[in-house]
């Protein structure tokens, strides 16, 4: 956010990042000390836009294209296959460090540790992405390399974080504490440089510079009216000599001499301050195995010059290709886990949808199975909830682990309610079977379009989610364990305002992917006689919406109108042979 007093246009507007936010006030943490105006009343708040990851991304491609005789140029040629990949051997005294890990999570520790340039973890829904990269990770501290671990969100970077901490890694987060999750606040960089010595003395000298500083308001500036035209040295030299010059009276000259002094002391204390700073903040990122931060915090002054042996980023199709190449510069060696099959990242921009494909994508083309490894067991869904996107997305290689294979509802359910009172009680309270399709083709629930809006509704299928939810929370199942997805906006906010539950969350596929939920109930939306299912045509999108629930799937759309698109038909055709579809 921007903060101004009366002129929001004013380039030199302090800006900073909303740390809390409540009904009653905005929390704006801020960089340095912020302007005195600002303790003030009458403060103008606007949301601010600033382009320096743009700028980030712009750098690391021009310092890609430019790289001449760099390992850089060896990771850029690679990656357009100009130049082939290259392995060493699986190290041969590895001892996987989490004991837990599968066989296919641990084939793609082997390979990812003997990969010398690019690598990729593909990890479909459920498969532990982020527990096979912490291993990675770990993997290589223990064969001595100092190690970068970087995704696109910040949420996405605490995780890391957190699982590395957790198994006592000496790990540091980069990144304004602002956008931190608060428990991991310590492992950042900004609250673990508080304890070093260096910084400690800086912090003393920042306090006697300080006080200089206030001394210097006592005392004439030696600028605007009282300069006249005067060098510092003549003015030093004036007070010198006790005399005034220009209509500068003798005590005037003397206070704007004490002045200039004084500065000279403040510029070289702050010289010793940065020095400090800096001296502190380059122990703390040595001492660190791992440091962790955003792709685009990879490209700040903090980061630059620096070097990694190898990078790991996590949810990778979920960063823009450009995203990607921010880090990558810092690093001799790639490691990248996503899913290609899953969602790409949001680009709203018309010109730039060729950004949707990503470095990840393009790999994965260009390689396939060379620098890949699957991994292959699920650790979220029923078999059944599992298998129509096992088969239509990932070649039937996916298999559910025996935890979860047959886990269902009625283990979660603590009390009967009456199953045959109506058809929406039926669907939503038999657990068995854990995929439904509540089918509205013949009860006339169209789409329709808000006034000023490119989003769709339909209240129809909002008033029968809705009533679903309400009987998953008469069986007994609390409001975090069910979540209501759906492809557009406006139905979430017509959903939302009728169940108007805190804990029960409504949200669009694209805001719930990388999430899960006990029961999931997916409202599909589309109904017209042109049978256009819309932006549904990216099966990716229910591919996510598909892969998001554990115990129970509810989905409510139109045969009619989805069913004319191949992928969909086949949904149906697979709910009608190992769920149930339910006719209204």
């Amino acid at each position: 956010v921007m903060l101004s007093k009366k002129d929001p246009l004013r380039d030199d507007n302090p800006t900073g990042t909303v740390a809390r936010k409540t009904n009653y006030s905005i929390t704006v943490a801020f960089d340095k000390k912020p302007p005195g105006f600002l303790y003030g009343k009458g403060i103008r708040c606007d949301l601010y836009v600033n382009d320096i990851t743009y700028q980030r991304q712009l750098d690391a491609l021009s310092e890609a294209d430019e790289a001449e005789g760099t390992r850089l140029e060896d990771l850029v040629d690679k990656s357009l296959r100009i130049e082939e990949v290259e392995f060493g051997d699986t190290p041969e005294d590895l001892e996987f460090l989490n004991e837990n890990l599968n066989q296919s999570q641990r084939e793609a520790v082997e390979r990812a540790m003997a990969a010398e340039d690019f690598f990729l973890i593909h990890g479909p829904p459920g498969t532990g992405k982020t527990v096979t990269s912490v291993e990675i990770a770990r993997q290589l501290v223990r064969k001595g390399n100092k190690v970068l671990c970087t995704a696109d969100s910040n949420t996405a970077v605490d995780n890391l974080v957190e699982w590395l901490a957790d198994r006592g890694e000496k790990v540091v987060r980069i990144g304004h504490p602002a956008r931190v999750t608060p428990t991991l606040r310590s492992h950042t960089l900004d609250e673990i440089v508080q304890q070093n010595e260096k910084y400690q003395k800086s912090q003393e000298l920042r306090g006697k510079a300080m006080d200089l500083v206030d001394k210097q308001d006592e005392l004439t500036h030696p600028g605007g009216r009282w300069r006249r035209g005067m060098s510092d040295e003549k003015i030093k030299s004036l007070a010198r000599k006790g005399k005034g010059s220009r209509g500068v009276s003798p005590s005037r000259i003397k206070e704007m001499a004490s002045w200039l002094e004084i500065q000279e002391k403040v510029d070289e204390l702050f010289e010793r301050i940065e020095r400090l700073e800096e001296e502190a903040v380059d122990e703390i990122i040595e001492w660190a195995d791992v440091v962790c931060a955003t792709n685009s915090g990879c490209g700040s002054e903090l980061m630059s010059d620096r070097h990694f042996d190898a990078l790991v980023i996590d949810e990778a199709t979920q960063s823009t290709e450009p995203s990607c190449w921010i880090p990558i510069t810092l690093s001799d060696k790639v490691i990248m886990a996503g899913d290609h099959k899953q969602l790409p990242p949001t680009i709203l921009s018309e010109e730039a949808q060729e950004l949707n494909k990503t470095l990840f994508e393009s790999l994965v083309e260009r390689f396939d199975e060379e620098i890949r490894s699957v991994l292959k067991v699920q650790y979220r869904m029923h078999e059944s909830i599992m298998n129509f996107s096992n088969r239509e997305f990932y070649d039937g290689v996916l298999e559910a682990d025996s935890s979860v294979a047959d886990h269902a509802l009625e283990d979660l359910i603590e009390r009967e309610v009456d199953s045959h009172s109506d058809k929406i009680s039926e669907v939503a309270i038999a657990p068995d079977p854990p995929v439904d399709f509540l089918d509205t083709s013949a009860i006339e629930a169209e789409e329709r379009t808000r006034k000023g809006s490119t989003s769709k509704e339909n209240p129809k299928e909002a008033k029968l989610v809705s009533s679903l939810a309400s009987k998953l929370l008469e069986m007994g199942l609390d409001p975090t364990d069910v979540a209501v997805i759906t492809p557009y906006d406006d139905q979430v906010d017509l959903i939302g305002r009728k169940i108007d539950l805190e804990d029960l969350e409504v949200d669009t596929v694209d805001g719930f992917q990388g999430r899960e939920k006990e029961a999931i109930l997916l409202s599909l939306v589309r109904s017209n006689e042109e049978n256009n299912v819309g932006f549904l045509e990216d099966v990716r999108r229910l591919n996510v919406s598909l892969t998001r629930a554990k115990r129970k799937l509810i989905i409510v759309g139109d045969s009619s109108t989805i069913g004319a698109h191949e992928t969909y038909s086949n949904l149906l055709g697979y709910v009608s042979r190992n769920g149930k579809i339910l006719e209204l």
